[in-house]
């Protein structure tokens, strides 16, 4: 009587664990593909981090390799040549040479000649030391300059002409305050700007 009432067995088959999970759960297939996916990504921008930072975090507390001394030609905000050795002063990044960025008022201004203007003054003629641990990858030296008894790395932070770069971070938080040099307006981070420089460039080579 219950199989005339309930009709053919076959329409009420047990359900195996697997097939309620898919009957319940069609997109499952493509949840997994999302999880592993997530895990790459995760593994992916890990990796990114960590050789930025072997790359281009400074340790500017290093044991010096060498030092150079003289009168510089200063080429922008962070760069020195001595005698044709070049030295990138560590642990800061200031405007490149050709950046501009916004004043207060919204109004253009050449930050990265004035970042290097900035340096020059900073200077003032005087004698500068720089004491170098390292090279980075362009064969620049990284120095920590100073003229006389000042930290020409650390004013150029600390006088909003340049942004911490692995060191300095409190010099930045004390510019960005007082909203002094590139902090009085709105600027591109250096390295943003390098970056969409190059891209740039490399959509005109393809035109």
């Amino acid at each position: 009587m219950l199989k005339k009432a309930l009709g053919s067995t076959s329409r009420f088959e047990p359900v195996t664990p697997l097939a309620r999970f898919s009957t319940r759960s069609p997109l499952a297939p493509t949840r997994g593909f999302l999880g592993l996916l997530i895990v790459f990504a995760a593994l992916w921008f890990g990796w990114r981090w960590w050789h930025h930072a072997r790359w281009f975090q400074p340790d500017v507390h290093a044991e010096a390799r060498g030092t150079l001394t003289g009168r510089p030609r200063v080429g922008d905000g962070d760069g020195l040549t001595f005698s044709g050795a070049r030295v990138r002063l560590v642990g800061i990044d200031a405007p490149e040479l050709a950046q501009s960025c916004d004043d207060a008022g919204g109004r253009r201004h050449a930050c990265g000649e004035e970042a290097r203007r900035h340096l020059v003054g900073l200077i003032g003629g005087r004698t500068v030391e720089c004491n170098w641990a390292k090279l980075d990858r362009y064969g620049r030296r990284l120095g920590l300059c100073r003229a006389d008894d000042e930290d020409l790395n650390a004013a150029m932070v600390r006088d909003g002409w340049a942004v911490a770069y692995g060191a300095y971070e409190a010099e930045e938080a004390e510019a960005r305050a007082a909203r002094r040099g590139v902090w009085a307006g709105t600027f591109t981070w250096p390295q943003d700007w390098r970056r969409e420089h190059r891209h740039r460039e490399i959509g005109r080579a393809h035109v």
